[in-house]
C-alpha cells in the first residue's frame, strides 16, 4: 500500500518520496482514511507511530487554501512539540499554499500578531498562549473544521482541561475532532468520548519502541545516596545519549548543577527555560554534542530523538504511564535499550504497581557507595 491508495494528493505523496518516506505507517493506513472521511476519531499510539503526519496530511489537503479564515487547530502540551508538528507542516502547507502559524509561550506577542494578521488557515498551538490571544480577540475560531488534540493524555493530566473546553466553546460543533494519546486510562476515555461525535476508536500496538529490547532494572537506595548512586552508575555505563527524568523543575535544577560539578557533560530542560535556549538544547543533544540530558516530563513529552541508547529515573514516576513512556525513548527501530529506575523506600508502592503491569520483577542492580 502506498500514500496514493489511501487518497493523499499526487503532490504530497512524491514529496514524502523525496524525503524517503513511500509507504504508510499501520497508524498512518488506519487513520488517514476515516479523517478524510469526516469521521471524528480517538487514536491511541505513541510518540514514533508516524502519528503526526497521519493527521496532518489528510488536513492540509482538506484546508481549503482560498478560505481566509483559521480552519484546522492542533493542540499540543509543549512549545517543544509546537516546533516539531509546526516544522513537519510546514512543508506540506506551503505545496498547497496554506498559511501556517505556530502559537505557544516564549515567542514574541508581537510577531505573533503580524503573522495573525496574514490570516492562518492551520495553527499549532499550546492552550495557554491560544487561549490569551482569544481573550484578546487576536483570532477567532469560528470556521474551524479540524481539531486536533494531541498528546491529549498529558494536555488533560497537566491541568489544561480548563482551557480546551474554554477554546472548544469559541470552535463550532460541525467540527471534526481528531484525539491523539499515547496512554488511554479510564479517566482520559471518558473525556475524550465526551470531546467526539460518534467516533471510531484507533488502537497501534506497533510501536518503535520495544519493550522486549529494553534492559529494566532499579537500583534500590535512598534519598541521600540517589546521586552518588547515580554518578556511579553513570560513569560505569558510559552511555553514547541518555536522559534522566526528575519528577520537578527544581529537582532537575538541582540535578544540572551537580552533574556540571562532576564534569558531566550534561544540559537540563524543562519549562522556565527560554525557549530558543530549549530547541538550541535539543540540536546539540541530538547531534550527539551533549551526552546526558536532564529532563523534566511535560518537557520531554513528544520528543522522538533516535538513538537514545539509555534512560535513568532519577526520581521515580508517579504513574505506570509516565514510567512507560520515559523508558519509551529508548529501545526504537529495532536497537536494544536500557533502563535504570532509583528506588527509595518510599518508592515502593509506584515500583509494585510498575512490576504488576509487566507482570513480573525488574531486576535489581546493586551500587555501593563509599569505600569497597
Amino acid at each position: 500500500m502506498n500514500f496514493d491508495d489511501l487518497g493523499i494528493k499526487r503532490l504530497f505523496s512524491d514529496a514524502l518520496k523525496k524525503q524517503g518516506i513511500k509507504t504508510p505507517t499501520a497508524i498512518q493506513e488506519q487513520v488517514i482514511p476515516n479523517i478524510l472521511n469526516g469521521k471524528d476519531l480517538i487514536v491511541q499510539g505513541e510518540t514514533g507511530t508516524g502519528k503526526t503526519l497521519a493527521f496532518l496530511l489528510p488536513l492540509i489537503q482538506l484546508i481549503d487554501p482560498k478560505v481566509a479564515e483559521v480552519q484546522g487547530l492542533i493542540l499540543v502540551p509543549t512549545r517543544e512539540l509546537a516546533l516539531q508538528i509546526t516544522t513537519v507542516a510546514k512543508g506540506l502547507a506551503d505545496l498547497h499554499d496554506i498559511h501556517l502559524l505556530s502559537i505557544y509561550g516564549g515567542k514574541s506577542t508581537a510577531d505573533q500578531l503580524k503573522k495573525l494578521a496574514r490570516k492562518p488557515q492551520l495553527i499549532v498551538a499550546t492552550p495557554g498562549r491560544l487561549v490569551d490571544h482569544l481573550g484578546q480577540e487576536n483570532l477567532a475560531l469560528s470556521d474551524i473544521r479540524f481539531f486536533v488534540l494531541d498528546e491529549a493524555d498529558q494536555l488533560l493530566l497537566s491541568g489544561f482541561k480548563p482551557d480546551i473546553e474554554q477554546i472548544m466553546m469559541d470552535m463550532p460543533g460541525s467540527r471534526q475532532t481528531l484525539f491523539f494519546s499515547a496512554t488511554l486510562p479510564a479517566n482520559i476515555k471518558k473525556i475524550a468520548y465526551r470531546y467526539t461525535y460518534n467516533p471510531e476508536y484507533i488502537s497501534i500496538g506497533e510501536n518503535t519502541s520495544d519493550p522486549s529490547l529494553i534492559e529494566q532494572v532499579v537500583v534500590p537506595t535512598t534519598d541521600r545516596q540517589k546521586f552518588p548512586a547515580l554518578q556511579k552508575v553513570l560513569m560505569a555505563d558510559n552511555p553514547y545519549l541518555a536522559i534522566i527524568f526528575c519528577r520537578t523543575k527544581r529537582r532537575a535544577g538541582e540535578l544540572l548543577e551537580k552533574m556540571k560539578k562532576y564534569k558531566f557533560n550534561v544540559d537540563v530542560i524543562h519549562s522556565d527555560i527560554p525557549q530558543n535556549k530549549r530547541e538550541r538544547i535539543l540540536r546539540r543533544f541530538r547531534k550527539g554534542d551533549l551526552q546526558f540530558l536532564i529532563a523534566t516530563d511535560v518537557a520531554a513529552r513528544g520528543l522522538d530523538i533516535h538513538f537514545i541508547t539509555h534512560i535513568y529515573n532519577f526520581d521515580m514516576p508517579e504513574t505506570v504511564e509516565t514510567y512507560v513512556h520515559r523508558i519509551g525513548r529508548t529501545g526504537r527501530a529495532g536497537a536494544s535499550g536500557y533502563s535504570c529506575t532509583f528506588v527509595a523506600e518510599h518508592d515502593e508502592d509506584q515500583l509494585y504497581d510498575i512490576e504488576k503491569h509487566y507482570g513480573e520483577a525488574i531486576k535489581k542492580r546493586i551500587v555501593k557507595i563509599g569505600k569497597d
